[in-house]
């Protein structure tokens, strides 16, 4: 298979524009790793491109589900490893396009899916209810210390999964996550930007979804249905608040604005773990043919990993 070129960092770091512009020079087409994209009808609140702003270069796993339904990272899996080889097939790149590290991980490397347990889940979950999720993730890492760190004592339906892994397999839950190992030939570009950029680019990202109708968008989608994932989503779950009556439009739009902030940081602290991330800087005015150089070495087989890259990422703290 041709390496795939995954572009990857943390939201408003312009991850759709420069993926655009490989997909264009290096004749691919874009794979989305957002998981939020998934969603049809999640159009001003996850940043997708229209049609339009797409030009022309064909865009997978956009628009695959709906907002009822709740993704899985194994069915993302399987249907973007077939996009893989169907772009393959026909003598093209794939370009992979987007912020979500679980997805983008279980895209390239190997990664195993234990299987569920519908009686053992109730269970937890209604621990969770009773007990609060902070409860269950201290019992997370008294068993699984390696897992409990990687994943937030407020994620209740992590900390539930990892649980019922534990409990079904008899293994920790930290065995089955991905390694830094490709199991499918890749090069990853990572977008970077220092802290106040990268925060003015949220609230500038905020402020446009709020006048294209983001509250709108997430009116029609409530009407609908929305499933535990879609809802929880960050700009659709503050917007909801609002919408019950229990917050302000300026609070709402803070909220949304405080709420993808304390994503990127995550995004960057994902992503940054990852020693075979390339790192470029969001702003660079030759980021493209910086990127596409990193592409060509990288074919040539000589891109090691981005430690041993001369001009280490700069922290988005710097």
């Amino acid at each position: 298979m041709t390496l795939v070129v995954a572009v990857v960092g943390p939201t408003a770091t312009g991850k759709s524009d420069l993926g655009l512009a490989l997909a264009h020079a290096l004749d691919g087409e874009v794979v989305n790793t957002d998981a939020m994209q998934l969603y049809r009808g999640m159009d001003i609140g996850t940043a997708k491109l229209t049609p339009d702003e797409r030009e022309g270069v064909p865009h997978h796993l956009l628009d695959v589900l709906d907002p009822h339904e709740d993704a899985t990272v194994a069915d993302y899996q399987a249907r973007a490893r077939a996009a893989l080889r169907d772009i393959d097939a026909r003598g093209r790149r794939a370009v992979a396009v987007g912020g979500s590290g679980l997805y983008v991980r279980s895209l390239l490397d190997h990664m195993e899916f234990p299987g569920t347990d519908p009686d053992v889940r109730a269970r937890l979950e209604e621990r969770v209810e009773a007990e609060g999720s902070r409860a269950l993730h201290a019992e997370l890492a008294a068993v699984d210390p390696v897992a409990a760190e990687g994943i937030g004592p407020r994620n209740a339906r992590r900390i539930v999964r990892a649980l019922e892994v534990i409990e079904l397999t008899g293994r920790p839950y930290s065995a089955s996550l991905p390694q830094h190992v490709y199991e499918v030939p890749a090069v990853q570009i990572g977008l970077d930007c220092d802290r106040p950029v990268l925060d003015e680019r949220v609230a500038g990202r905020v402020g446009r979804m709020w006048s294209r109708g983001l509250v709108d968008e997430v009116e029609r989608l409530a009407a609908a249905g929305l499933g535990r994932t879609a809802s929880r989503a960050v700009g659709y779950a503050e917007v909801l608040t609002m919408l019950r009556g229990e917050a302000s439009p300026d609070d709402t739009r803070a909220a949304i604005t405080a709420g993808t902030r304390r994503l990127a940081r995550k995004q960057m602290g994902w992503f940054g773990r990852d020693p075979r991330v390339h790192w470029l800087d969001a702003q660079d005015p030759d980021l493209v043919e910086r990127a596409l150089g990193l592409v060509s070495l990288a074919d040539a087989g000589r891109l090691g990993l981005a430690t041993d890259d001369p001009a280490p990422r700069r922290s988005l703290g710097s």
